[in-house]
């Protein structure tokens, strides 16, 4: 039952995604930025389409990724930096989100990279299940460490592409708004997000006394056998 209602979801979700992307990709604020930041998502779609047949992600873990994807495609639209999520919660409430928590700049990159680690946590673990076959310990905390990794490895990516297109072009895709710590703190977000994903799988199994994650992958590496 919960694999058919999580099967069902990710039906729905994939079709929606794609609407979105679409609609989204007619007329973005800035089309040199929308095409930098859709690269990564290009380059991830092909790697998975790659792997489709040595590896394959549960449903929950697929909705999870389209999940990222959807707020990285808001992203690139508007540039992250002038998603308007303020004009948004004014027009629902009247007042603006940034004054109610006494917010000075946009902070839709910092909630995008927070979801980095909060949603692909599980994907991230479920790999490492499957492929490396880790248990204990290393199974909680490598996921971690790959979200760390990475984040710093995208912060070089961002550094490196406005060093090189240079000029709006390149202060769109940074994003840094002024703030010399920008980076830092999309890292700390990033493993903030993963950590508590990390704790609250860990509580999951603990207080389930099974791993979701572990069988599957113990499924998908008996069927390859």
């Amino acid at each position: 039952m919960k694999y058919a209602a999580s099967h069902y979801a990710l039906r729905i979700a994939i079709p929606a995604y794609l609407i979105l992307w679409a609609a989204l990709a007619r007329h973005p604020s800035d089309r040199e930025a929308w095409l930098l930041e859709n690269a990564l998502v290009a380059a991830l779609f092909i790697v998975l389409w790659g792997v489709r047949r040595l590896f394959r992600f549960s449903d929950l873990s697929l909705l999870l990724i389209l999940s990222f994807l959807a707020l990285h495609t808001l992203g690139s639209h508007y540039t992250y930096s002038e998603v308007p999520y303020d004009e948004w919660w004014s027009s629902l409430t009247g007042h603006t989100l940034n004054s109610v928590f006494g917010w000075e700049r946009n902070h839709f990159d910092r909630l995008v990279h927070f979801c980095y680690g909060l949603l692909l946590a599980y994907p991230v673990r479920e790999f490492f299940l499957r492929i490396v076959e880790v248990r204990g310990f290393w199974a909680y905390f490598l996921p971690l460490d790959f979200t760390l990794s990475t984040s710093a490895l995208y912060e070089l990516i961002e550094w490196g592409a406005a060093e090189i297109f240079g000029g709006d072009l390149g202060m769109h895709y940074l994003g840094t708004q002024g703030d010399i710590w920008d980076a830092h703190k999309d890292m700390a977000l990033a493993g903030l997000g993963a950590l508590i994903a990390i704790l609250l799988i860990a509580a999951l199994n603990r207080g389930m006394k099974r791993d979701a994650a572990w069988e599957w992958a113990h499924r998908q590496k008996r069927r390859n056998v």
